[in-house]
């Protein structure tokens, strides 16, 4: 896939520009300090997360330059947002305060079967975000625009905001990055559309994540080669099947295929992410398909052995040690 160039570093006080920009909203998290249940709490840990922006802290971590542009309340959250994300390096220099709304929420609940997600995000800030957006010069310096299904179903006018730069272009020039992460309860009141609008989005760009199961909830199909089938030779594809491993389709159709390295997963919170920042960093670098896959492999390996949303990244010399193992050696190898 041919990116364009990167741009030249703005001197400084001048306009930024950024690798990769990330689109969606960011909240305020509230976790407990252990594994018992949130009703059996009686004090939580404050944090923040988001699909794109956990994304954005994990190309930084990885050595590339990236921006989250979205909008938060001019509360205490908002500003903890963006304290957050400026000390992990991530350009927050765009994004909107909103003196009404307020900064989305969520809440974690460890339990048995996992971890569960309560989000508190309704009439939020980032749910006023809208395609005015897209004239942001940042967005044009850009090599990677990245956004999700989720921004899609938060709003009407964010539904907007992603059909304009994905399906419209109005951006040209960038690669766009879009993960279905298709989420039921964002759809409820419309669950009938969430299967086309998403396939459609997903139709329009340039490089496409989504899950096994999550394909097969949304559109009924079981295998990679059926999203393949369904979503056409346009977009570069990766289908995560979780402890099974992950598939890439090129335009070209060419098939590759990556095992999952064996993992500790203490939380599967944040793992799609890791592993799209990863594909995502390997393009940059201009790696093979091979190594995006192993890179998004580990960076979602770090992701389930913690309870963080962006993980600690391995060092780059072990990153590249575990990107050259041949085959055999790499379906070997055990994740701490």
């Amino acid at each position: 896939m041919l990116l364009p160039p990167p741009s030249p570093r703005a001197p400084s006080g001048s306009e930024t520009t950024a690798d990769v920009v990330c689109i969606g909203e960011t909240m305020a998290v509230l976790s407990p300090w252990d594994t018992r249940p949130l009703a059996h709490q009686s004090a939580l840990a404050l944090a923040v997360g988001g699909a794109e922006s956990n994304v954005a802290c994990a190309l930084v971590a990885l050595g590339h330059s990236a921006a989250w542009l979205g909008r938060v309340g001019d509360d205490p959250l908002g500003r903890r947002v963006l304290d957050d994300l400026t000390a992990r390096g991530v350009d927050v220099s765009t994004v909107e305060t909103d003196a009404v709304r307020p900064t989305g929420v969520y809440f974690k609940d460890p339990g048995p079967d996992g971890t569960g997600t309560y989000y508190y995000r309704r009439d939020s800030a980032a749910a006023a975000m809208d395609p005015g957006l897209a004239s942001l010069p940042l967005l044009h310096r850009a090599r990677v625009l990245h956004l999700s299904g989720i921004t899609a179903a938060l709003s009407d006018s964010c539904a907007d905001l992603v059909t304009h730069i994905v399906a419209r272009r109005a951006v040209p020039g960038p690669v766009i990055s879009f993960d279905v992460n298709y989420r039921p309860t964002l759809w409820r009141h419309r669950p009938a559309d969430a299967g086309p609008v998403l396939r459609e989005l997903a139709r329009c760009a340039d490089v496409v994540f989504v899950g096994r199961d999550e394909a097969e909830n949304l559109w009924g199909t079981r295998t990679a080669q059926e999203v393949r089938g369904l979503l056409g030779p346009g977009p570069v594809l990766v289908v995560k099947d979780a402890g099974h491993g992950a598939t890439a389709y090129g335009a070209d159709g060419e098939e590759t295929f990556v095992p999952t390295p064996a993992t500790r997963v203490v939380e599967r919170v944040g793992a799609g992410d890791a592993f799209a920042a990863g594909y995502l960093a390997a393009l940059l670098e201009g790696r093979t398909r091979a190594n995006g896959l192993r890179l998004g492999h580990l960076m979602a390996a770090a992701t389930l052995g913690t309870g963080e949303d962006v993980p600690t990244v391995l060092t780059r010399d072990t990153l590249d040690r575990h990107l050259a193992l041949d085959n055999a050696d790499w379906s070997a190898l055990r994740l701490a």
